[in-house]
């Protein structure tokens, strides 16, 4: 599936906020819990730590209003100005409310509706694309994307293979009209025929929890990683390069590539396919790791202050279902100017 922006002004992205637990879970400390050592994972991953947000009474919506808060007051927009909230997540704090009418009260947005919006580590692009819409048609003024995740509470900490990967965290961005700036195009796809090779096998209405799940470890994020990372490797490239054969652009038409944090090598393969230098890719996983739908605005956070408005930015993802895109984003303001 491909979106064009049908009117005569963009969705664009007016500020950036984050929100990243204290407590810090080092390659170290995994070597205490799993046969694992901090060379191996670095050297396949990337990853040295990763945020963890505990076991205090805090979930996904807690972190989602912590980044939309910090992205309302950066360019100065009172929640009840805020029309829509859309939050992309696999780890909602329930299964309904939603964790969007969660926000939305916790921000005291009370002007907004929203929705939840789950594709996996794709979620954040996804979810980008479907806010920029209401912006788009004029059915929405302000709008917050907010991609956020704790991974931690759907991870096997036995499981080495997949424990090492994920860490907890939030980012959200506002997006408000502009006539150049803006998303320019998105191009989205999913695979369900490969939806085994990155799941949760229960806690739906399939498999609902019961003692035989627990016991089993249904309920935790299951991954055949060979496979995922070949896939992600061809999709993201793939995706890459048709956006940018559909704009008219090339390698020297692009200021930064932001790709879905979820191995260094599956990035860096993304990038020279696209004829990339490594100052052309935005690159945090080192301290993070895999945030699922988080990945995407904590690199726009990290790398807000060197943003211009005009740059030309590449956004791509791949995830669980399987799903994958990419977007063209044009950047809407000075980044050392803290917001539009």
């Amino acid at each position: 599936m491909s979106t064009a922006s049908p009117s005569s002004h963009q969705a664009a992205i007016t500020a950036v906020g984050h929100y990243l637990p204290e407590t810090r879970l080092t390659n170290g400390d995994l070597e205490e819990m799993v046969e694992t050592n901090d060379e191996w994972i670095r050297t396949r991953t990337g990853i040295r730590e990763r945020r963890i947000l505990g076991d205090d009474g805090k979930a996904t919506a807690f972190m989602a209003t912590e980044a939309a808060q910090e992205a309302l007051d950066k360019c100065g927009i009172g929640p009840e100005e805020v029309d829509l909230i859309v939050v992309a997540t696999v780890t909602p704090d329930m299964l309904f409310p939603a964790t969007a009418c969660l926000v939305q009260n916790n921000l005291g947005a009370r002007n907004a509706w929203g929705f939840d919006l789950s594709a996996a580590c794709s979620g954040f692009i996804y979810a980008l694309t479907t806010g920029a819409q209401f912006i788009e048609t004029g059915q929405a003024e302000t709008a917050l994307v907010i991609g956020a995740d704790k991974m931690s509470s759907i991870v096997d900490y036995t499981d080495r293979t997949t424990c090492i990967l994920f860490g907890d965290a939030a980012g959200a961005v506002v997006l408000e009209a502009d006539e150049e700036a803006g998303l320019q195009e998105a191009v989205h796809h999913v695979d369900g025929e490969h939806r085994d090779l990155l799941r949760m096998r229960a806690g739906g209405s399939l498999n609902p929890p019961t003692h035989e799940t627990v016991d089993a470890h249904m309920h935790y994020l299951k991954q055949e990683g060979r496979q995922v990372f070949k896939l992600a490797v061809t999709h993201m490239a793939d995706v890459c390069e048709e956006v940018l054969e559909r704009n008219g652009l090339d390698a020297d038409d692009v200021d930064y590539l932001v790709p879905h944090q979820a191995n260094e090598r599956i990035i860096d393969a993304t990038a020279k396919r696209m004829g990339l230098s490594s100052d052309q890719v935005m690159l945090n996983i080192d301290r993070y790791g895999n945030t699922t739908a988080a990945t995407i605005p904590l690199c726009l956070v990290d790398w807000e202050e060197d943003l211009e408005r005009g740059d030309e930015l590449i956004v791509t993802a791949f995830g669980g279902g399987l799903t994958w895109g990419a977007g063209h984003l044009t950047w809407a303001y000075d980044g050392s100017n803290g917001g539009a």
